[in-house]
Protein backbone atom coordinates (compact mmCIF):
# COMPACT_ATOMS: atom_id res chain seq x y z
CA UNK A 1 0.00 0.00 0.00
CA UNK A 2 1.05 3.10 -0.53
CA UNK A 3 -0.35 6.41 0.81
CA UNK A 4 0.54 10.45 -0.13
CA UNK A 5 -0.38 12.21 3.33
CA UNK A 6 -1.46 16.25 2.77
CA UNK A 7 1.43 16.29 0.46
CA UNK A 8 2.78 19.35 -0.90
CA UNK A 9 5.38 20.47 -3.42
CA UNK A 10 6.54 23.55 -3.84
CA UNK A 11 9.60 24.82 -6.46
CA UNK A 12 10.61 28.76 -6.57
CA UNK A 13 7.47 29.86 -4.99
CA UNK A 14 5.24 27.76 -7.39
CA UNK A 15 3.68 25.37 -5.93
CA UNK A 16 3.61 22.00 -8.34
CA UNK A 17 2.08 20.03 -6.16
CA UNK A 18 -1.03 21.30 -3.24
CA UNK A 19 -2.19 19.11 -0.61
CA UNK A 20 -2.45 15.92 -1.93
CA UNK A 21 -3.71 12.79 -0.25
CA UNK A 22 -4.01 9.50 -1.48
CA UNK A 23 -4.09 5.77 -0.79
CA UNK A 24 -3.10 3.57 -3.81
CA UNK A 25 -3.48 -0.47 -2.60
CA UNK A 26 -1.32 -3.54 -4.20
CA UNK A 27 -2.12 -4.95 -7.34
CA UNK A 28 -3.97 -1.91 -8.56
CA UNK A 29 -4.13 0.41 -11.21
CA UNK A 30 -4.21 3.74 -10.75
CA UNK A 31 -4.67 6.17 -13.78
CA UNK A 32 -3.21 10.14 -12.94
CA UNK A 33 -5.65 11.84 -15.20
CA UNK A 34 -5.05 15.79 -16.48
CA UNK A 35 -3.88 18.32 -19.05
CA UNK A 36 -0.17 18.88 -19.43
CA UNK A 37 1.07 20.94 -16.18
CA UNK A 38 -1.11 19.61 -14.09
CA UNK A 39 1.06 17.80 -11.65
CA UNK A 40 0.99 14.18 -12.22
CA UNK A 41 4.60 13.88 -13.36
CA UNK A 42 5.43 16.13 -10.29
CA UNK A 43 3.42 13.75 -8.15
CA UNK A 44 4.82 10.47 -9.91
CA UNK A 45 8.81 11.81 -8.72
CA UNK A 46 7.55 12.55 -5.01
CA UNK A 47 5.70 8.47 -5.08
CA UNK A 48 9.24 7.34 -6.51
CA UNK A 49 11.66 9.24 -3.81
CA UNK A 50 12.99 11.25 -6.81
CA UNK A 51 11.61 14.41 -5.46
CA UNK A 52 10.79 15.36 -1.51
CA UNK A 53 7.77 16.88 -0.94
CA UNK A 54 7.97 20.25 0.93
CA UNK A 55 4.85 19.22 3.24
CA UNK A 56 3.35 16.10 3.95
CA UNK A 57 4.32 12.13 3.65
CA UNK A 58 4.73 9.18 1.90
CA UNK A 59 3.98 6.16 3.66
CA UNK A 60 4.50 2.75 2.25
CA UNK A 61 3.28 -0.69 3.93
CA UNK A 62 3.16 1.66 6.64
CA UNK A 63 6.41 2.85 6.55
CA UNK A 64 7.24 6.18 6.39
CA UNK A 65 9.63 6.57 3.33
CA UNK A 66 9.79 10.56 2.68
CA UNK A 67 13.25 11.24 2.85
CA UNK A 68 14.05 7.51 1.27
CA UNK A 69 15.84 7.90 -1.31
CA UNK A 70 14.34 5.73 -5.02
CA UNK A 71 17.67 3.64 -5.14
CA UNK A 72 16.17 2.29 -2.07
CA UNK A 73 12.85 1.78 -2.82
CA UNK A 74 11.28 -1.04 -4.77
CA UNK A 75 10.13 0.82 -7.91
CA UNK A 76 10.25 1.08 -11.63
CA UNK A 77 9.64 4.09 -13.80
CA UNK A 78 8.53 4.53 -17.42
CA UNK A 79 8.73 7.86 -18.84
CA UNK A 80 7.18 9.02 -22.03
CA UNK A 81 10.98 9.85 -23.13
CA UNK A 82 12.31 6.48 -23.36
CA UNK A 83 15.71 6.08 -21.30
CA UNK A 84 17.93 3.41 -21.79
CA UNK A 85 21.66 2.31 -21.47
CA UNK A 86 23.00 2.96 -24.72
CA UNK A 87 26.22 1.11 -25.34
CA UNK A 88 24.36 -2.48 -24.05
CA UNK A 89 22.40 -4.59 -26.36
CA UNK A 90 18.61 -4.65 -25.79
CA UNK A 91 19.14 -8.35 -24.06
CA UNK A 92 21.37 -6.45 -21.54
CA UNK A 93 18.84 -3.16 -21.20
CA UNK A 94 16.24 -5.58 -20.03
CA UNK A 95 18.09 -7.93 -17.86
CA UNK A 96 19.91 -4.87 -16.05
CA UNK A 97 17.63 -5.23 -13.35
CA UNK A 98 18.02 -8.92 -12.54
CA UNK A 99 21.68 -8.68 -12.75
CA UNK A 100 21.76 -6.01 -9.79
CA UNK A 101 19.27 -8.20 -7.72
CA UNK A 102 21.32 -10.71 -8.39
CA UNK A 103 19.19 -13.16 -10.26
CA UNK A 104 20.70 -16.48 -11.75
CA UNK A 105 21.47 -16.81 -15.53
CA UNK A 106 18.22 -19.55 -16.08
CA UNK A 107 16.13 -16.46 -13.91
CA UNK A 108 17.03 -14.12 -16.17
CA UNK A 109 17.07 -16.11 -19.98
CA UNK A 110 13.45 -17.13 -19.20
CA UNK A 111 12.31 -13.19 -17.25
CA UNK A 112 13.82 -11.53 -20.61
CA UNK A 113 12.59 -13.96 -23.33
CA UNK A 114 8.87 -13.38 -21.25
CA UNK A 115 9.12 -9.91 -21.68
CA UNK A 116 10.69 -9.51 -25.17
CA UNK A 117 7.96 -11.68 -26.31
CA UNK A 118 5.21 -9.86 -24.67
CA UNK A 119 6.56 -6.62 -26.80
CA UNK A 120 7.77 -7.87 -30.22
CA UNK A 121 11.25 -7.43 -29.35
CA UNK A 122 12.69 -10.91 -29.93
CA UNK A 123 14.43 -10.20 -33.37
CA UNK A 124 16.21 -7.04 -32.18
CA UNK A 125 17.94 -8.40 -28.65
CA UNK A 126 21.07 -8.11 -29.66
CA UNK A 127 20.75 -4.23 -31.58
CA UNK A 128 21.71 -1.56 -29.54
CA UNK A 129 19.28 1.01 -28.41
CA UNK A 130 20.57 3.70 -30.76
CA UNK A 131 20.15 1.15 -33.92
CA UNK A 132 16.27 0.97 -32.86
CA UNK A 133 13.19 3.02 -33.79
CA UNK A 134 11.71 5.02 -31.08
CA UNK A 135 8.96 2.80 -30.33
CA UNK A 136 11.11 0.11 -30.16
CA UNK A 137 13.28 1.99 -27.52
CA UNK A 138 10.21 2.78 -25.86
CA UNK A 139 9.35 -1.03 -26.00
CA UNK A 140 13.00 -2.22 -23.92
CA UNK A 141 12.70 0.52 -21.09
CA UNK A 142 9.09 -1.25 -20.36
CA UNK A 143 10.62 -4.83 -21.13
CA UNK A 144 13.17 -3.95 -17.99
CA UNK A 145 10.04 -2.39 -16.43
CA UNK A 146 8.59 -5.66 -16.11
CA UNK A 147 11.16 -8.25 -15.23
CA UNK A 148 12.36 -5.84 -12.27
CA UNK A 149 9.28 -7.25 -10.78
CA UNK A 150 8.97 -3.61 -8.56
CA UNK A 151 6.14 -3.01 -5.97
CA UNK A 152 5.48 0.62 -7.69
CA UNK A 153 5.49 0.82 -11.09
CA UNK A 154 5.15 4.04 -12.71
CA UNK A 155 4.34 5.19 -16.12
CA UNK A 156 4.56 8.46 -17.55
CA UNK A 157 2.53 8.46 -20.38
CA UNK A 158 4.40 5.42 -21.68
CA UNK A 159 2.77 4.43 -25.17
CA UNK A 160 2.50 8.13 -26.86
CA UNK A 161 5.28 6.96 -29.15
CA UNK A 162 3.82 3.29 -30.01
CA UNK A 163 2.06 2.93 -33.32
CA UNK A 164 -1.73 2.63 -32.83
CA UNK A 165 -1.80 -1.28 -33.26
CA UNK A 166 0.71 -2.07 -30.74
CA UNK A 167 -0.53 0.57 -28.70
CA UNK A 168 -3.61 -0.95 -28.01
CA UNK A 169 -2.59 -4.24 -27.65
CA UNK A 170 -0.30 -2.56 -24.42
CA UNK A 171 -3.37 -1.02 -23.08
CA UNK A 172 -4.80 -4.40 -22.54
CA UNK A 173 -2.03 -6.37 -21.61
CA UNK A 174 -0.28 -3.89 -19.00
CA UNK A 175 -2.63 -3.72 -16.05
CA UNK A 176 -2.85 -7.87 -16.42
CA UNK A 177 1.03 -8.38 -16.03
CA UNK A 178 1.89 -5.55 -13.19
CA UNK A 179 -1.80 -6.63 -10.98
CA UNK A 180 -0.55 -10.27 -11.43
CA UNK A 181 2.68 -9.45 -9.36
CA UNK A 182 0.73 -7.30 -6.90
CA UNK A 183 2.37 -3.90 -7.63
CA UNK A 184 0.62 -0.91 -7.55
CA UNK A 185 0.48 0.61 -10.43
CA UNK A 186 -0.15 4.19 -11.69
CA UNK A 187 -0.55 5.68 -15.51
CA UNK A 188 -0.28 9.42 -16.32
CA UNK A 189 -1.77 10.58 -19.01
CA UNK A 190 -3.59 13.62 -21.09
CA UNK A 191 -6.12 11.18 -22.74
CA UNK A 192 -9.50 10.73 -21.31
CA UNK A 193 -9.95 7.77 -23.31
CA UNK A 194 -7.05 6.24 -22.51
CA UNK A 195 -8.18 6.29 -19.18
CA UNK A 196 -11.44 4.60 -19.56
CA UNK A 197 -9.69 1.44 -21.80
CA UNK A 198 -7.26 1.06 -18.81
CA UNK A 199 -10.41 0.65 -16.23
CA UNK A 200 -9.09 0.59 -12.70
CA UNK A 201 -9.11 3.83 -10.56
CA UNK A 202 -8.41 7.71 -11.87
CA UNK A 203 -7.25 10.65 -10.03
CA UNK A 204 -8.24 13.77 -12.06
CA UNK A 205 -5.82 16.70 -11.25
CA UNK A 206 -5.74 20.11 -11.99
CA UNK A 207 -3.06 22.89 -11.01
CA UNK A 208 -1.39 20.26 -8.74
CA UNK A 209 -4.54 19.39 -6.95
CA UNK A 210 -6.49 15.91 -7.25
CA UNK A 211 -10.44 16.61 -7.91
CA UNK A 212 -11.67 13.55 -7.49
CA UNK A 213 -10.35 9.75 -7.18
CA UNK A 214 -12.26 6.31 -7.36
CA UNK A 215 -13.57 4.06 -9.72
CA UNK A 216 -12.62 5.15 -13.25
CA UNK A 217 -16.41 4.99 -14.55
CA UNK A 218 -17.52 6.42 -11.29
CA UNK A 219 -15.55 9.12 -11.78
CA UNK A 220 -16.61 9.68 -15.54
CA UNK A 221 -20.11 9.26 -15.25
CA UNK A 222 -20.45 11.53 -11.73
CA UNK A 223 -18.06 13.60 -11.36
CA UNK A 224 -18.05 16.02 -8.60
CA UNK A 225 -17.65 19.08 -9.88
CA UNK A 226 -16.84 21.08 -13.29
CA UNK A 227 -13.24 21.06 -13.04
CA UNK A 228 -13.38 17.29 -12.93
CA UNK A 229 -16.23 16.65 -15.74
CA UNK A 230 -14.13 18.89 -18.03
CA UNK A 231 -10.99 17.19 -17.56
CA UNK A 232 -12.76 13.69 -17.83
CA UNK A 233 -14.05 14.72 -21.43
CA UNK A 234 -12.60 14.53 -25.21
CA UNK A 235 -14.00 16.27 -26.85
CA UNK A 236 -14.24 19.07 -24.34
CA UNK A 237 -17.11 18.97 -22.58
CA UNK A 238 -20.17 21.17 -24.19
CA UNK A 239 -21.42 24.52 -21.41
CA UNK A 240 -24.00 26.31 -21.42
CA UNK A 241 -24.63 29.12 -18.53
CA UNK A 242 -28.65 29.59 -17.66
CA UNK A 243 -30.55 31.03 -14.56
CA UNK A 244 -32.74 28.19 -12.70
CA UNK A 245 -36.16 30.13 -12.11
CA UNK A 246 -39.24 28.63 -11.12
CA UNK A 247 -38.60 24.76 -12.81
CA UNK A 248 -37.07 26.27 -15.82
CA UNK A 249 -33.50 26.56 -16.92
CA UNK A 250 -34.00 29.92 -18.52
CA UNK A 251 -31.54 32.60 -20.79
CA UNK A 252 -32.69 35.20 -22.88
CA UNK A 253 -32.22 34.35 -26.67
CA UNK A 254 -32.20 30.94 -25.65
CA UNK A 255 -35.28 29.99 -24.65
CA UNK A 256 -35.88 27.44 -21.56
CA UNK A 257 -35.49 23.87 -20.82
CA UNK A 258 -38.03 21.93 -18.24
CA UNK A 259 -35.74 21.43 -15.19
CA UNK A 260 -35.85 17.47 -14.40
CA UNK A 261 -37.67 16.50 -11.72
CA UNK A 262 -34.38 15.09 -9.49
CA UNK A 263 -33.33 18.00 -10.03
CA UNK A 264 -35.72 20.44 -9.11
CA UNK A 265 -33.83 21.12 -5.29
CA UNK A 266 -31.47 23.04 -7.14
CA UNK A 267 -31.61 26.20 -5.58
CA UNK A 268 -32.73 29.33 -8.36
CA UNK A 269 -30.26 31.43 -9.45
CA UNK A 270 -27.23 30.86 -11.78
CA UNK A 271 -25.91 27.54 -13.21
CA UNK A 272 -24.10 25.81 -15.85
CA UNK A 273 -25.41 23.27 -17.77
CA UNK A 274 -22.63 20.79 -18.94
CA UNK A 275 -23.52 17.93 -21.77
CA UNK A 276 -21.21 15.58 -23.65
CA UNK A 277 -20.82 15.39 -27.32
CA UNK A 278 -23.05 12.20 -27.95
CA UNK A 279 -26.41 13.60 -25.93
CA UNK A 280 -26.30 16.03 -28.62
CA UNK A 281 -28.31 14.98 -31.59
CA UNK A 282 -29.41 15.85 -35.03
CA UNK A 283 -33.11 14.20 -34.69
CA UNK A 284 -35.97 14.92 -31.67
CA UNK A 285 -36.68 12.39 -29.34
CA UNK A 286 -38.15 11.85 -26.04
CA UNK A 287 -36.99 13.80 -23.69
CA UNK A 288 -35.10 16.82 -26.05
CA UNK A 289 -35.12 20.37 -26.66
CA UNK A 290 -34.05 21.87 -29.74
CA UNK A 291 -31.25 24.69 -29.56
CA UNK A 292 -30.11 26.50 -32.47
CA UNK A 293 -26.28 26.43 -33.55
CA UNK A 294 -23.85 27.12 -36.68
CA UNK A 295 -21.75 24.77 -37.58
CA UNK A 296 -18.30 25.50 -37.94
CA UNK A 297 -16.53 22.41 -39.12
CA UNK A 298 -17.19 18.47 -39.50
CA UNK A 299 -15.03 15.79 -39.45
CA UNK A 300 -16.06 12.61 -40.58
CA UNK A 301 -13.99 9.71 -39.16
CA UNK A 302 -16.00 6.90 -40.67
CA UNK A 303 -18.83 5.60 -38.82
CA UNK A 304 -19.15 9.02 -37.01
CA UNK A 305 -19.49 12.40 -37.73
CA UNK A 306 -17.95 15.24 -35.29
CA UNK A 307 -19.72 18.17 -35.83
CA UNK A 308 -18.41 21.67 -33.98
CA UNK A 309 -21.03 24.17 -33.53
CA UNK A 310 -20.98 27.78 -32.22
CA UNK A 311 -23.94 28.48 -30.09
CA UNK A 312 -24.03 32.28 -29.22
CA UNK A 313 -20.18 32.91 -27.75
CA UNK A 314 -19.92 29.00 -26.95
CA UNK A 315 -18.27 25.85 -28.97
CA UNK A 316 -19.75 22.35 -28.85
CA UNK A 317 -19.30 19.03 -30.33
CA UNK A 318 -21.91 16.62 -31.87
CA UNK A 319 -20.90 13.22 -31.59
CA UNK A 320 -23.37 11.35 -34.49
CA UNK A 321 -23.52 8.02 -35.91
CA UNK A 322 -23.05 7.27 -40.11
CA UNK A 323 -21.22 9.91 -42.19
CA UNK A 324 -23.01 13.25 -42.58
CA UNK A 325 -21.28 15.89 -44.98
CA UNK A 326 -22.96 19.49 -43.12
CA UNK A 327 -21.19 22.79 -44.90
CA UNK A 328 -19.25 25.11 -42.71
CA UNK A 329 -22.00 27.92 -41.84
CA UNK A 330 -24.85 26.06 -42.00
CA UNK A 331 -27.32 27.19 -39.23
CA UNK A 332 -28.68 23.57 -37.67
CA UNK A 333 -31.60 22.64 -34.61
CA UNK A 334 -29.72 20.36 -32.75
CA UNK A 335 -31.60 18.27 -29.73
CA UNK A 336 -30.32 17.80 -26.24
CA UNK A 337 -31.09 14.97 -24.35
CA UNK A 338 -31.85 16.74 -20.93
CA UNK A 339 -32.26 13.65 -19.35
CA UNK A 340 -28.23 13.21 -19.35
CA UNK A 341 -27.74 16.67 -18.15
CA UNK A 342 -24.57 17.34 -15.95
CA UNK A 343 -25.83 20.47 -13.45
CA UNK A 344 -23.36 22.41 -11.50
CA UNK A 345 -24.21 25.27 -9.12
CA UNK A 346 -22.61 28.74 -8.88
CA UNK A 347 -19.73 27.76 -7.35
CA UNK A 348 -18.91 24.65 -10.11
CA UNK A 349 -20.36 21.64 -7.90
CA UNK A 350 -22.43 19.04 -9.42
CA UNK A 351 -25.95 18.87 -8.30
CA UNK A 352 -26.54 15.69 -7.24
CA UNK A 353 -29.85 14.21 -8.87
CA UNK A 354 -32.82 13.28 -6.04
CA UNK A 355 -35.66 10.89 -6.69
CA UNK A 356 -38.93 13.09 -6.90
CA UNK A 357 -41.36 13.36 -4.22
CA UNK A 358 -44.07 10.73 -4.21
Amino acid sequence: MLELDNVSKVSNGEAHISDVSLRLEGGSLNVLLGPTLSGKTSLMRIMAGLDRPTRGRVVSDGEDVTGLAVQKRNVAMVYQQFINYPAMTVYENIASPLRIAGADKATIEREVARASDLLRLGPYLQRTPLNLSGGQQQRTALARAIVKKAGLVLLDEPLANLDYKLREELRAELPKIFSESGAIFVYATTEPSEALLLGGNTATLSEGRITQFGPTVEVFRDPVDLVTAQTFSDPPMNLLPMQKSQGRFVKPGVGDITVPAALMHLDDGPCTLGFRPHNLSLAAGLGTTPLSARVMVTEITGSESYVHLIHEDRQWVMLTKGVHDIGADEMLDVHLDIQHLLVFDRDGRTVRARPAAA
